[in-house]
């Protein structure tokens, strides 16, 4: 789908598929050395349940008890991406707002479903920052990542139910919320904001992209309102296993612990990459995902070069407010990145031949 000449169906995984396949992904945010064994096991172990109809009782309970939150106030779906496109289907809007550059499948599933959407599109000059003043006061869906893809800006709590109103639907994409350490910002589990819909994903952090799960936390009605537009069995029972294993007290100290490892492995990244400021380099931040978004010249020369020697990039012209001058790039183990950082010296030096 290509909109004001953005392609909001292009995704970080077409630069990995085919003839990628053999490189060092830096396109793709999912962690690295995911799922663990014992999440391999857990999924595996449900094999043996396949006959029957999936039942996702005890692991919408589960999710509900990791959030605080009562069971109908959680839907269990096939990734994030399935909540984004119920959303757009279920949920009644005469005005529909995107905040970008931001994850472009939300207004791809919105226009698919006959909406118009309007764009808030934020600056680059002011770190991507929102003004909630900029959000038209009339809109009455309104979509936000937090923090954001592909900009890694956390976003305080505070701006974002600062946009709340009465009759207005107010969508946070928290999809790497579990990255960032102590899921500081974070609204899920909250109950006290109108028109609050959270939906989080749980295979960014597991490497269980394959697996499409994830869940929408927001009012019951308006989680009834959701499940009407749900296929039958939507989620299958491996990733009904999944979801039960993944908001468990173990796993839940993991993904702390590994949070704490991104933003580690995160700071010595953006400490290499200053190292180009003088070549022109630029970096937004405060990044607070796991993944950083970087300006540079010549930027579609470098990820040709990059693709060459062996590392993949996540192309940034495709997010509404940004061009070909940016590439987000995922952040992986300081081994990794130190590869990657003489690559890109290299790649930065052959496209300003």
């Amino acid at each position: 789908m290509h909109t004001d000449g953005h392609d909001l169906r292009h995704h970080g995984d077409a630069e990995v598929r085919d003839d990628g396949s053999a490189l060092v992904d830096l396109a793709v945010n999912v962690r690295a050395d995911t799922p663990p064994d014992w999440l391999r096991q857990r999924i595996a172990a449900s094999l043996a349940g396949l006959a029957a109809y999936p039942d996702g009782r005890a692991a919408r309970a589960a999710v509900a008890a990791r959030h605080g939150l009562p069971a109908e106030r959680v839907l269990l779906t096939a990734g994030a991406a399935e909540a984004f496109v119920l959303v757009a289907r279920a949920l009644r809007a005469r005005r529909a707002v995107v905040v970008h550059p931001q994850f472009t499948e939300p207004e791809a599933a919105l226009r698919d479903a006959g909406h118009a959407v309007d764009r808030v599109l934020l600056r680059e000059s002011d770190g991507f920052r929102l003004a909630p003043a900029a959000v038209p006061e009339d809109a009455d869906l309104v979509v936000i990542g937090n923090p954001t893809n592909p900009t890694s800006v956390l976003h305080p709590a505070g701006v974002l139910t600062g946009l709340a109103r009465p009759g207005r639907t107010l969508v946070v994409d928290e999809a790497f919320m579990d990255a960032v350490p102590g899921e500081r910002e974070a609204l899920a589990g909250r109950t006290d904001v109108p028109g609050l819909v959270v939906l989080r994903s749980l295979t960014k952090t597991w490497g269980l992209a394959g697996l499409r799960i994830g869940y929408v936390l927001a009012a019951p009605g308006t989680i009834a309102e959701l499940e009407r537009a749900q296929p039958l069995w939507p989620v299958s029972t491996p990733a009904l296993a999944a979801a039960e294993a993944c908001v468990s007290p173990r796993a839940l100290a993991e993904a702390a612990h590994a949070a704490h490892r991104v933003a580690a492995d995160r700071a010595h990244l953006v400490a290499g990459l200053t190292e180009f400021a003088s070549d022109g380099l630029r970096v937004v931040e405060p990044a607070e995902g796991p993944f950083v978004l970087v300006r540079l010249p010549r930027a579609a020369a470098v990820r040709h070069h990059l693709r060459t020697l062996g590392f993949a990039v996540r192309r940034g012209d495709t997010f509404p407010g940004l061009d070909e001058d940016w590439l987000r790039l995922a952040v992986r183990d300081r081994a990794t990145v130190n590869r990657f950082l003489q690559a890109l010296d290299q790649s930065m030096a052959l496209a300003s031949r």
